[in-house]
Parts: structure tokens; sequence; C-alpha cells
């Protein structure tokens, strides 16, 4: 937080306490003889009259309460102004708000963030806890980001990480310096926009936008804390918000009076997520609340946001770390040579396989969550957790930061980056082991983790198989700036620049294509990769360089045409890799024919010129 909040203390402890000072202490005196005389509250640091504890945070106030939490507990009260609020900071302090008395504190404080640019609490994030918020929560659940629409957007995730990987052997072939954070963001980009507006569109540009909005957002407003200051709008942030608001509206009106019009053309097929919305609000399939088009947009600016910049967050912490730690590397960069292998690029059937990655993306999860408080969670009424009374309207802060460095739940070194430390062990991310909950648990929880985090493993897998880096100008990775920026999300303070070198086999050269085969039919799935002809259990490919018309069953096949002296030298061993690549290659290709016992491959070039 910036030095706007001692100028604000003393103004206010100077200027106003003099006179409420007595009224507060008169109210605060009665409301104890009321109730909190039968009641503890959690033990916290003293607050000055009206602005509370607020003079205690910075401009990174999940360590500022880290700090705090250190030595008042787990389970910390603090007064934010006129808001009294619950730090929770270690994994069974969360499980108990988040899982045992997760209905009680399920609801979204009111926040001037929301009010002005959500369309007065119209989307799913700030929304408070009823009716409005499980029908939306349907809606996304059931409608918008189950299994098949994932899959079904798959081809767009794969083109669009193609198509930066072809930017980025550019660069790397003329040994050019790229802002790795620049190029992430755009692929993000216009995968988002893909997926919700149907394509990518240069007439609009949210990223700036949706990186304001989360730092509006995320920022501790005094309007919100002190509400008789609401009106002065001390700090800015209300002006902000309109003008932020204004813009947003201007490009969804539009974006959405297309999509209108283009669903009446073709008959009101949905292709995207503003398409299925429009065709629910039709419907009028939400019977329970009304469903117009503000709802329409303050949902899309949840997803964009959700979707632009958490994702972005954490490939910009996990490169940076890798370049730290070279070792840890190396083990990604050979798993991925082991996985995939060193001629194509990855593929998300190739995710789950990739386990060395997943603990790397856990780790820097761990270490860099994507939101450091989570958002601000609400009780809805009084509760009793551990001893401690918790009021109704106590907003509630789970610092995952601190979270992430507990010792009792990570050991000594948790202020190390060490994925080893997921070795053999079997922790959830979604929200059901509290040591790491970067996506929430309980109701509240990012309903679109799953999305987001097969975005995240697919950039990350490819930069990293695709790739090697180098910082510029001889930087050392020891001089990497690993400061943090506090937002909504917590991002790098600086962008990172590499070098990128390509580090993939060149591909093969273009393959024939073939008339018919032996049973008539070419396998069309196949055409690209090869010629395939399918006979009684056995697979026969058309492979151009192969010089070898018997079946390559293994190595022993390898031994057998050197023994018989068909190549010599250099070209047999040339050979021989080529054979080994065909058969590689196909063990992973073809796996879902399950009656293919063996592989054939046919030469297409003369014998006697393959001898030589």
């Amino acid at each position: 937080m910036d030095s706007w909040i001692n100028i604000i203390a003393l103004l206010i402890t100077t200027a106003i306490t003099a006179i409420l000072s007595s009224l507060l202490k008169n109210k605060s005196k009665s409301n104890n003889n009321n109730c909190y005389n039968r009641v503890v509250l959690p033990p916290g640091p003293k607050g000055l009259p009206i602005l509370g504890n607020l003079h205690m945070l910075g401009d990174l106030p999940h360590q500022d309460l880290h700090k705090l939490s250190q030595k008042y507990g787990p389970i910390m009260h603090i007064r934010l102004g006129q808001v009294p609020t619950i730090v929770v900071s270690s994994p069974d302090a969360a499980e108990l708000f988040l899982k045992t008395h997760d209905l009680k504190f399920a609801s979204r404080p009111s926040l001037q963030a929301s009010k002005y640019m959500s369309y007065k609490r119209k989307g799913l994030v700030f929304t408070e806890y009823g009716t409005y918020w499980r029908e939306v929560r349907k809606l996304l659940s059931l409608e918008l980001l189950t299994g098949a629409k994932i899959e079904m957007f798959k081809p767009i995730r794969r083109e669009e990480v193609r198509g930066v990987v072809e930017v980025l052997k550019a660069a790397a072939g003329a040994r050019k310096a790229v802002c790795v954070s620049e190029m992430v963001e755009k692929v993000l980009e216009n995968i988002t926009y893909r997926m919700v507006f149907g394509c990518k569109d240069d007439r609009f540009d949210f990223r700036p936008i949706v990186g304001e909005s989360m730092e509006l957002a995320g920022a501790f407003n005094i309007g919100d804390l002190v509400p008789f200051l609401a009106p002065f709008d001390i700090q800015g942030l209300v002006r902000r918000m309109k003008k932020v608001s204004k813009k947003f509206d201007e490009f969804l009106v539009k974006i959405i009076e297309e999509h209108v019009k283009d669903a009446k053309k073709q008959e009101g097929q949905a292709r995207d997520f503003i398409d299925v919305m429009l065709s629910l609000m039709e419907e009028d399939s939400m019977k329970e609340v009304k469903f117009g088009k503000d709802n329409i947009k303050a949902i899309i600016l949840d997803v964009l946001a959700a979707a632009m910049d958490t994702s972005v967050n954490v490939v910009n912490w996990a490169i940076p770390e890798l370049l730290r730690h070279p070792k840890l590397m190396k083990r990604v960069q050979d798993e991925l040579r082991e996985v995939v292998g060193i001629d194509r690029m990855v593929e998300e059937s190739d995710l789950p396989k990739l386990n060395y990655l997943n603990m790397v993306i856990k780790e820097t999860m761990r270490l860099h969550p994507v939101g450091p408080l989570l958002l601000p969670h609400e009780s809805i009424e009084d509760v009793k957790i551990n001893g401690y009374f918790i009021p109704k309207k106590s907003r509630v802060l789970v610092n995952v930061w601190t979270i992430g460095r507990d010792p009792n739940a990570w050991s000594e070194d948790a202020e190390e980056f060490n994925p080893d430390r997921f070795m053999d062990v079997d922790i959830d991310i979604h929200g059901r082991d509290f040591q790491l909950i970067p996506f929430g648990s309980g109701r509240r929880k990012c309903p679109g983790m799953q999305l987001g985090l097969v975005v995240v493993q697919l950039i990350l897998a490819q930069l990293l198989h695709c790739f090697n880096w180098e910082l510029p100008n001889g930087m050392s990775p020891c001089d990497l700036d690993m400061k943090e920026k506090f937002a909504l999300t917590l991002s790098r303070a600086s962008h990172l620049n590499c070098i990128p070198s390509y580090r993939l086999s060149p591909p093969p050269p273009p393959l024939p294509t073939r008339r018919t085969s032996r049973d008539g039919g070419v396998d069309k799935r196949r055409a690209g990769l090869a010629a395939v002809f399918r006979t009684d259990g056995e697979l026969v490919l058309q492979y151009k360089g192969a010089s070898f018309d018997d079946v390559v069953d293994g190595d022993e096949a390898l031994k057998r045409r050197r023994r018989s002296g068909w190549c010599r030298g250099g070209a047999w061993m040339q050979r021989e890799a080529v054979v080994r690549d065909i058969r590689e290659r196909l063990i992973r290709e073809m796996n879902e024919y399950s009656n293919i016992r063996n592989i054939r491959v046919r030469n297409v070039e003369c014998r006697e010129h393959l001898r030589t």
C-alpha cells in the first residue's frame, strides 16, 4: 500500500478522532456489555480509532499479515477500518473455515469494485451467497466449463500454442531476446477470445483493462472499510473503476450485439460462451432469477479475468524459478524428451504422463499462489470456531501465501523451491488438501480450475520442451528479480526477458502418400504421418528413407541386418536411427489399434541406392 495510508492516518486521527472517540468508546462499551463480554475474539494487534490496523499493511499486505500471524497465531483478528476481519494462516484453520463451517463463510462482502465493475454483483466471483449465485455457478459448471466443453476447445489451444512456438522459433534463429511474459499473455488472450467470443478480435484490447481491474479489485479501499469516507473517494479508486467499467461496457455491448445478429443467421447454433449464455437467456431457463445482458457482461468479465490473468502468473513464476535452478530445469526437459520425444511438440494427451512437470506447477503455486489472500469471504451468521467468537459480517482472509510456507506442513525448507517434496506424496491441488489450496476450497472454490490447469500445463510444457532459455546480456539467473506485485492476483514485479534456442530435431522429410492397401483401404486417420496399411493384425508403414522389407519388431531385427552386411559404416547407423524412429513413433501413435501385432516398414527407395 502506498504512502497515502500514513497521510490518511494522520489527517483522520488528528481531525476526527477527537470528535468521535468518546462516541466510539461508549458504543464499544455498550456492545461489549451486550455480547463481547460473553465471548472471546481471536487474538490480534490493537488498532487505531477509525483506521483499525490498516496502517500496518504496506505494498505487500499478504507478507505483513504473515508477519503478524507469526506473533498472534493462525486465527487472528484485526480491524480493517471499521470491518472486523479474521486472517486464517494454517492448513488446519483453513479447513475449519472452508470445509467444517463452509456454509457459514460462503458469502462475499459488498465492495465498490463489485458494484462498479461487476454490474452490481451480477457475475459469479463477487456475488453474495444465495439463489442467484447457485444458478450462475450451475450455468458455468454445466454449460461452459464441462469436460466436454474443455475437450471441444482443444484444437484452439493446440493452434494458438503452436503459433507462439513459431514466433519464438523465428526469434531463436535471430538470437533475439523476447519478453516471455508478453508472449504468454498474448497466447492466453487469443485462447480466451476464441473460447468466449468465437474469434480473435483486434478491435478490442482487454489485456490492460483486465490488469487494471484486478489491481482495483485487490486494493484495500478506504471507501469499503470506512463507509462514512466513501463519498470522498480519497484514493481515487472509484473514478478509475468507473472508467474501466465504461471501457468494458463499450466493448461488450458491440460484441453481444454482433453475436445476436450472427445467432439469427446461424439458426441459434452455439459457437462460444456468449452464444450459450444468449441461448439460455432467450429460453429463460434460469427460472428462479432474472437473467439479462448485464448478467452476461458480468460473467464474461469474470471469465476473462480468471483466464487471462491468473494462468499468466503461474507460467511467469515457474520459468524464472527453473532458470534459477538449472538441475530442476534439466529434469523437466529430460522428462519431456523421454515422454514426448525430441521430434514433435507436446500434445494434451501427453500431459498426464508428465509427472515432474506437474510437480513443478504444484511447487510454483505453493510458493507463488495465484491469489495470495484468495478472494475475501464473509460470515453469514455468528459462529464459534476453536473457542473464538466470529461475528456476523466478519471478513475472512485466507492467507495461502503463509500456508504455503508453513514449516509444520512443508518441513523446514518451506521457503525453498523444491518440486521433489511432491515425490510419492499425493497432495491434491483441487481443494481437498488444505496445505495447498491455490484455487480455494469448498463452495467458493474456482469453478474453472480444470481448464486453467490444462492451459498452464500445455503452455509451460511446450515452452520448456521446444526451447532452451538463457538470460540476455550475460545476466546470471541468481540476479533475476523475484519481487512480487500485489493485486487480486500475485504477479512478478518485472517482466521476464530471455533468449530462446530451439531444441527439437528437424521434422522428418515429406512423407509419400499411397493409393491403396492390400486389404483395399488407406487408413486416412494416419494420412500425413505416412501411408498406412492394415492387414490381418499387421501394420505396414510407407516411410521414406527406410531400407528394410521385413518386420521391424525390436533391436534384434536391427542386429540381424547389421550382421547381413546390407549397410556399412555411417550409412548403417543412419538407417538404424530411421528404423528406431519409425518404431518409437508408431508405438506412440498407434496404441489405439489393439489388434496390431507387428509393424512392417516398406522401402520406398532403390535398394541398390541405399547400399551406397
